[in-house]
């Protein structure tokens, strides 16, 4: 969401970032010149910045690895790369003073942390978790500092704290490949399921689903 109220929408196919303006959608960012592949998770800072993810290879298709970029997206449109040579930059959060980006790496089976800097540029790289064996997707912040996070191969959704520590895990009946925090408190975990990471697992199934939890921590920072 932008600082004005209006939706962000990232396509994935395309690569562009859209914006709803009066009841349409209408381009706000091309980044397709910044990524190799398909355009993925999307968080926006209160300032409007956007900053976003790609998977960087066509990994349902067997094709090899490649490290890819996390591409920020200004409020008037531009856009420029963030951070370079992520593990499929995925889910991200944004801490509550704005000052902190923690993004995904779901190749990378953890979490990077980097100072949001006044212009929007991130530095100072460093780990903030390592989740061995996981392949963190969809994530969401709580108030105590820990990531909720789903985890795309693993069928559960997992708390993970700075340092890698993981306090409470939630089994699912399939695939988990996004989370948040929300409810009337903030305190309930929604859970997106679906029966496999690829589009064709999921083709013509309807067989999605979205699990709600409650848990003893509330949401915190963006989105």
């Amino acid at each position: 969401m932008a600082p004005d109220g209006s939706l962000l929408v990232v396509f994935m196919q395309t690569r562009i970032v859209v914006r709803e303006e009066n009841g349409m959608l209408v381009t706000h960012a091309d980044i397709s010149h910044l990524t190799k592949f398909m355009a993925n998770d999307m968080v926006v800072h209160e300032n409007g910045n956007a900053y976003v993810g790609n998977f960087g290879f066509d990994f349902a298709h067997g094709e090899a690895y490649q490290p890819a970029d996390l591409v920020l997206v200004r409020p008037d449109g531009s856009a420029e790369t963030a951070a370079k040579d992520l593990a499929f930059p995925n889910g991200c959060v944004i801490t509550p003073d704005g000052g902190t980006l923690i993004v995904g790496e779901t190749f990378g089976s953890g979490y990077q942390a980097f100072t949001i800097n006044a212009d929007g540029t991130l530095s100072d790289k460093r780990q903030w978790a390592k989740v061995d064996g996981t392949f963190p997707d969809g994530c969401a912040l709580d108030d105590d500092g820990g990531i909720w996070f789903a985890d795309a191969l693993g069928g559960q959704v997992l708390r993970v704290v700075e340092g890698g520590e993981v306090t409470d895990r939630v089994a699912t009946p399939q695939g988990a490949f996004a989370c948040m925090l929300g409810g009337p408190d903030g305190d309930t975990l929604y859970i997106i399921g679906a029966p496999g990471p690829t589009p064709a697992d999921a083709e013509g199934k309807a067989a999605g689903t979205i699990h709600a939890v409650p848990v003893p921590h509330r949401h915190a920072g963006n989105p």
